[in-house]
């Protein structure tokens, strides 16, 4: 596999070594030891399974302060995947990356501790995740997927009818508009982006 870094740091893409012949073909999603010396978490508490119809938009979530780390794969069809970092101590701070992952590609995505996820799901997609701690509802969060702040550049127009919502995600709370409590450290702890990197991979 290939471990590459973006520019939110600690997100990491993945690219996973696909064996096919002429009965199918097999993908090695996680092995605890390589992954480890890949820099990447070696102890995950849970894993999800979502299915999304085409034209859904999930995001932009995260846990706060029960913070996971997600691996992201995509076991059908096909999606825009997204980690936006919401980290104070962070460089990166207010900035976002992308990529596409689908089962074609055999990516995956870690969205880090401290960062928000979403994904625009291109097709029918079947969505895998690992995370690094239990899902808590009290600390279940979420923040706009279209906050101007952010600019991330979803690629709507490829998707008749996107996005498709949920009424939590429609009335999620712009990044500025948050409370102090829904966020890692102090809002004066917090830099200003002078410039939002939007990098696909």
């Amino acid at each position: 596999m290939t471990v590459t870094e973006t520019d939110v740091p600690g997100a990491r893409l993945v690219e996973l070594e696909r064996h096919a012949d002429a009965r199918g073909s097999l993908v090695e999603l996680w092995q605890r030891d390589r992954y480890r010396e890949a820099g990447l978490p070696a102890r995950f508490a849970q894993d999800n399974l979502s299915f999304s119809k085409e034209g859904v938009l999930r995001g932009l979530h995260y846990q706060h302060p029960q913070a996971q780390g997600k691996l992201v794969s995509v076991l059908r069809g096909a999606v825009f995947d997204v980690a936006v970092d919401l980290r104070p101590s962070s460089p990166a701070f207010g900035e976002w990356t992308a990529c596409r992952l689908s089962r074609r590609n055999a990516r995956q995505l870690y969205v880090p501790k401290g960062c928000a996820h979403g994904f625009l799901a291109l097709a029918g997609a079947l969505v895998h995740y690992k995370c690094t701690a239990r899902y808590a509802p009290d600390c279940e969060r979420a923040l706009a997927w279209d906050d101007p702040a952010l600019s991330i550049k979803w690629p709507l127009a490829e998707v008749e009818g996107a996005p498709v919502l949920s009424e939590k995600d429609a009335a999620a709370p712009r990044l500025a508009e948050a409370p102090d409590e829904a966020l890692p450290g102090r809002r004066e702890d917090r830099p200003r982006a002078e410039r939002m990197r939007s990098e696909e991979v």
